[in-house]
């Protein structure tokens, strides 16, 4: 059992946010700041390493929307302590998303779930990558149904919308973009591992 949940109302948990931009001169510091933040949370939440769970969510049919897939196989191959769902090979999107989380409910009592997941913003947003408290919305710019996931999640701008269809943007994102924001989403998690460990050390 994972005793992580401290009662906070919603509205509470999303004033709290970090960002990285995608700018080389202040990106290091923004991705330790939220590596540093993240390895706070996991120590306050006394969960196990096996507890922690980063949910990757995403389809690798489209480039738009392959972000969680792409961060989930690259953590797999950086073999992070922690548990992953969602990866190119067993994407979790739409079609599986409520099975994936009843797996996870029935496995683990209160784990520390953090979600992860591709989203459109403005303009000059593309290439940043935000995590906040409080569950995400997958699914809400192409106005689907699914259920919120996670304690907090990390959302990296893909594209931005304009007057073409929401559904557009999936195929017209650059996987350059979405390379980027993905290797930089690894990178806090992987840091935030080294974090935790170096702390345990201690």
């Amino acid at each position: 059992m994972c005793p992580f949940y401290n009662g906070k109302e919603r509205e509470d948990r999303e004033r709290t946010f970090y960002y990285a931009k995608p700018n080389e001169r202040t990106k290091e510091k923004e991705i330790e700041t939220i590596a540093l933040k993240i390895k706070e949370i996991i120590q306050n939440s006394s969960c196990e390493e096996e507890e922690i769970i980063f949910l990757c969510i995403g389809s690798d049919r489209y480039v738009g929307d392959s972000l969680g897939p792409l961060v989930g196989t690259m953590l797999k191959e950086n073999q992070i302590p922690y548990r992953v769902y969602g990866t190119l090979e067993s994407p979790v999107h739409a079609l599986n998303l409520k099975s994936t989380l009843k797996e996870i409910n029935k496995q683990f009592v209160k784990p520390l779930i953090v979600s992860i997941d591709a989203c459109l913003g403005d303009q000059n947003q593309v290439g940043y990558v935000i995590f906040k408290e409080g569950p995400l919305l997958p699914g809400k710019a192409l106005e689907k149904t699914l259920p919120e996931v996670g304690d907090y999640h990390i959302k990296g701008m893909v594209n931005y919308i304009d007057s073409l269809p929401t559904s557009q943007f999936l195929n017209d994102t650059r996987l350059y973009t979405v390379m980027n924001l993905a290797k930089t989403i690894v990178k806090i998690i992987t840091q935030t591992a080294l974090f935790v460990s170096l702390e345990r050390q201690k």
